[in-house]
C-alpha cells in the first residue's frame, strides 16, 4: 500500500509539473499560480522550474505562523514540479497555429487533473499553495472559497501586471480543473485501487477541518 501511494505521489508530482510545461507552450494563457511564476521568471535569468520551486518554498515559510505541517508530500511538491516543468519546457517545442494551441491546452488541463487526483489520492500532504489556503482558512474563519480566491485574485494580479500569461487558458483552467477532477477520481481508482477518495487538500492532515473541503484544489 506504501510503495502504491508513493508511486501515485510521484507520478502524480511529475505529470502536474509536465503538465504546467504543456500549458506554457500552449500559449494560451496559465492557471493564476503560473501567471505569477511566469511574471517572475520575466524579471529574473531564472528558469520557470526554479521559479517555482523558490515560490513554493516561500510559501512555505507562511505555514509556520499557520501552524501548518508539512509531509512528504509537501516537501516532494517544491522540488519535483520544479524539475518536472523545466524538464518538459526543454522537451516540448513552441506549439503553432490556433487549433494545435487549443489542443494542446485542453490536454494540459486534462492532464493536470489526473496528476492532482494521483498526488493528492496518496495523501501525504497537501501543496504549499494549498497548505496556505487551508491554513488562512483555519485561522481566519473565511469560507474556503472566499480565501482561495482573495489569494489566486492577489496572485493573479501581481503575475499579471509583471508580464505574466493572462488568456482563454486561465478561465478553461479555472471552471474546468474542479469537474475534471471529480469525474477522473473513480476512473483512477478503478486502474489504481486502494488509494483514498480526493475530498479535499489535506486528505491525512491531522487537523484538517471539514468546512475546507473542495476536491478542486490543485497540487501547486
Amino acid at each position: 500500500m506504501l510503495l502504491r501511494r508513493l508511486i501515485a505521489l510521484y507520478v502524480g508530482l511529475w505529470l502536474y509539473g509536465f503538465s504546467m510545461a504543456v500549458m506554457i507552450r500552449a500559449a494560451l494563457g496559465l492557471d493564476p499560480w503560473d501567471v505569477f511564476h511566469q511574471g517572475v521568471v520575466n524579471h529574473t535569468p531564472l528558469s520557470f522550474g526554479t521559479v517555482t520551486a523558490i515560490v513554493g518554498a516561500a510559501v512555505l515559510l507562511a505555514w509556520i505562523p499557520l501552524r501548518q505541517r508539512p509531509g512528504l508530500g509537501t516537501i516532494s511538491n517544491v522540488v519535483v514540479i520544479g524539475v518536472s516543468v523545466d524538464a518538459g519546457l526543454w522537451l516540448l517545442p513552441q506549439v503553432h497555429g490556433l487549433g494545435w494551441q487549443i489542443a494542446a491546452m485542453a490536454a494540459a488541463v486534462v492532464l493536470n487533473a489526473i496528476a492532482t487526483v494521483l498526488y493528492i489520492g496518496a495523501g501525504m500532504g497537501p501543496g504549499p499553495r494549498d497548505g496556505l489556503m487551508t491554513g488562512l482558512v483555519r485561522r481566519t474563519g473565511k469560507p474556503v472559497w472566499m480565501v482561495r480566491t482573495g489569494i489566486e485574485v492577489t496572485v493573479l494580479t501581481i503575475g499579471f501586471l509583471m508580464g505574466g500569461s493572462l488568456g482563454v487558458g486561465t478561465l478553461v483552467y479555472a471552471f474546468g480543473i474542479g469537474p475534471l477532477i471529480h469525474v477522473l477520481i473513480p476512473v483512477v481508482d478503478r486502474f489504481l485501487p486502494g488509494f483514498q477518495q480526493v475530498h479535499g487538500p489535506a486528505p491525512e492532515h491531522e487537523d484538517r477541518d471539514p468546512k475546507v473541503d473542495d476536491p478542486a484544489v490543485a497540487a501547486a
